[in-house]
């Protein structure tokens, strides 16, 4: 029996995760299809998708390829436990993955989500402490205005304030901070990486001053900071927390949910910046956002601290019900396969000039004080307006989906993140319907 849901009106048993859903049932924004580069709009319009998704559809909507392999999938075999079993995909995709990563990421840990991901890094660089004779190593080191998700461990990382205030007292103590590299002062409008703030990194030397660097198990940042609005790292930035990690014998874990599989003009950013983490989380970009799915990859020189000790015991006291699902792995096989085939990952690093000078066209409109951007990743700041609620970047926001176009809100932040297969006539018509509503909203 098939049911008609678009006639469905009452929608209050959903509870909608981070929106105001008082105000959403008010005026709600329905998709109801996806293709390409366009979701279609339960009104029927076509909305050109500026954000992939939530930074995850980077291979574009409604890929044929996708879809045949879970389909495959679900009838060939639609469920296989990981503990103490296996299945073929999961050890493939693995790989697959691996040959794809920055040199020397060996082992990759399978999630479901990028919160789940950063939970698991977090675990495993506690255990990898412990066994190497380590365990008052406990402290881990986020970074203001930093997002990991929502797990108890990477809310706890992370920066971003509302994330964190909601849950004071029930975190874990054993917590601490980088400060964040925003700096409007001196990098306002910069195009790429600022030139300016190297030395943010020589935070890091505070806190180890303060707690002791036989204290502190590991550090975790974004290479680009995502949610928070986009922020850009520093030249020299990475590098110098890399040699402060390897002078302390601190590990370094990339948070990539967002930058991984192609964002930024390479399969990781840790690629293009040329630094070298010891763990990294990913997520989104990995199935496409078609099924849920996340991975963490560990350095061999980690993964072999727990490949000692008797043959029967488990090495990592860790794991989730649906780790290397076999219908989320095909859908990640068949994601990967597009990646390679069309290159993907070139094909943002030829399209980022482009995206770059006609983001900072916009330039001088009404209440921009910053531009910034990387690969395909654009943010545009709104001068700070502390009794208008919701903010101007929330109006700028309604105001491009009513003229067919959907952006990302993050405080006084509007962010971009398209699929990765727009063209420049879609990043043309985007940038021109966010002009327009920023002139038009007050």
């Amino acid at each position: 029996m098939s049911t008609d849901l678009s006639c469905v009106t009452d929608r209050s048993a959903f509870w909608m995760p981070f929106t105001p859903n008082r105000q959403f049932r008010q005026a709600p924004r329905l998709l109801v299809g996806a293709a390409g580069m366009h979701y279609q709009s339960d009104d029927g319009r076509s909305i050109l998708d500026g954000t992939a998704g939530l930074w995850c559809v980077n291979a574009g909507h409604g890929r044929r390829e996708i879809r045949d392999a879970v389909a495959h999938q679900l009838t060939t075999l639609d469920f296989a436990p990981s503990f103490n079993m296996g299945h073929p995909l999961a050890f493939e995709l693995a790989a697959r993955l691996v040959a794809h990563a920055p040199h020397g990421l060996s082992q990759v840990f399978f999630t479901n989500s990028g919160s789940e991901a950063v939970d698991s890094a977090l675990k495993i660089v506690l255990a990898y402490h412990r066994l190497r004779g380590q365990p008052e190593r406990r402290l881990l080191i986020g970074r203001e205005r930093a997002y990991h998700g929502v797990g108890f461990g990477g809310t706890s990382v992370g920066g971003i304030a509302r994330n964190r205030e909601a849950w004071l007292g029930s975190l874990l103590p054993q917590v601490a901070h980088l400060r964040d590299t925003h700096d409007l002062a001196r990098n306002a409008f910069t195009r790429g990486q600022p030139t300016h703030g190297a030395e943010f990194a020589d935070d890091l030397e505070r806190l180890i001053r303060e707690h002791g660097s036989e204290q502190i198990a590991a550090v975790i940042i974004e290479p680009i900071a995502g949610s928070t609005g986009v922020l850009v790292p520093p030249r020299g930035y990475l590098e110098r927390l890399r040699e402060l990690c390897d002078r302390h014998g601190l590990l370094l874990i990339f948070d990539e949910v967002i930058t991984g599989f192609g964002r930024i003009g390479h399969w990781f950013a840790s690629q293009q910046f040329q630094v070298r983490p010891d763990l990294m989380t990913t997520a989104k970009g990995i199935s496409n956002g078609a099924i849920p799915m996340g991975a963490v990859f560990v350095h061999r020189d980690v993964h072999a601290a727990f490949m000692q000790g008797p043959l029967a015991q488990i090495d990592l006291y860790h794991g989730y019900t649906y780790s290397g699902h076999p219908v989320a792995c095909a859908a990640a096989l068949a994601t990967l396969e597009i990646h390679e085939h069309e290159d993907l990952p070139a094909r943002a690093a030829e399209l980022a000039p482009h995206w770059e000078a006609r983001a900072h066209a916009l330039r001088g409109l009404p209440g921009l004080v910053d531009i910034r951007n990387y690969g395909l990743i654009a943010a545009f700041e709104f001068a700070a307006e502390p009794a208008r609620n919701p903010t101007r970047a929330f109006e700028i926001f309604r105001s491009c989906y009513a003229r067919g176009l959907l952006a990302r809100p993050t405080g006084n932040v509007l962010a971009f993140s398209p699929p990765l297969t727009i063209n420049r006539a879609q990043i043309d018509e985007l940038f021109s319907i966010l002009a327009e509503a920023i002139r038009e909203t007050p």
